[in-house]
């Protein structure tokens, strides 16, 4: 199993939202997302989750971690919910991240078993919506754990003021089809998927 993080957040204050919103909405951010997880397996938290279009992400299978054990996804058949995330260990496919901030900060600072192979590390340059209310997420100790026990392997690519970066856990081996299809879902921007 590969776990990858992938995130986009905002350089500086790494927020990634503001109440239940991004604070940005950049379409080449939401394709370059789809291009890197389609027929993958997404895991979210339940808010994460909820905010999806519809509660799903077309032709992916979706893993929602939460403490409820009682958690009603929206498509039985592709969508589950996960309340030990030590059953993660057991899959045998490559696990994108997708947030929110608890679940980010669960693996980037957790048990080091469960830590991100690999982080695709996007950062907006723009301003924030103002108006968006609610409190502003971060992401603080996910960067700091990326600027400590990860490096950087990708050169920096910058599309609607969005720099994507890619890197990967200090002396851990990853699967290398899985960088080549995340380094090729990046580059291909124009690509519609």
């Amino acid at each position: 199993m590969t776990i990858v993080a992938i995130w986009c957040r905002h350089t500086g204050d790494n927020v990634i939202g503001i109440g239940q919103n991004i604070p940005w909405h950049i379409s080449s951010d939401f394709k370059r997302f789809r291009r890197i997880t389609e027929g993958g397996i997404v895991l979210a938290g339940e808010r994460t989750y909820e905010s999806f279009p519809n509660r799903t992400l077309p032709n992916r299978k979706i893993f929602v971690l939460t403490f409820n054990p009682h958690y009603e996804v929206s498509d039985k058949q592709n969508h589950f919910a996960v309340t030990n995330i030590d059953a993660l260990k057991d899959i045998d496919e490559t696990i994108y991240l997708s947030g929110g901030a608890s679940v980010y900060k669960a693996f980037m600072t957790g048990v080091f078993e469960l830590m991100p192979d690999v982080v695709v590390d996007c950062v907006y340059q723009g301003d924030l919506n103002a108006d968006l209310k609610g409190q502003k997420v971060d992401i603080t100790p996910c960067v700091d754990a990326l600027k400590e026990k990860y490096e950087q392997i990708s050169k920096e690519y910058l599309e609607d003021n969005i720099i994507t970066r890619v890197f990967v856990k200090k002396g851990d081996f990853v699967d290398q089809s899985v960088i080549k299809h995340i380094l090729s879902a990046i580059e291909n921007k124009g690509e519609n998927k």
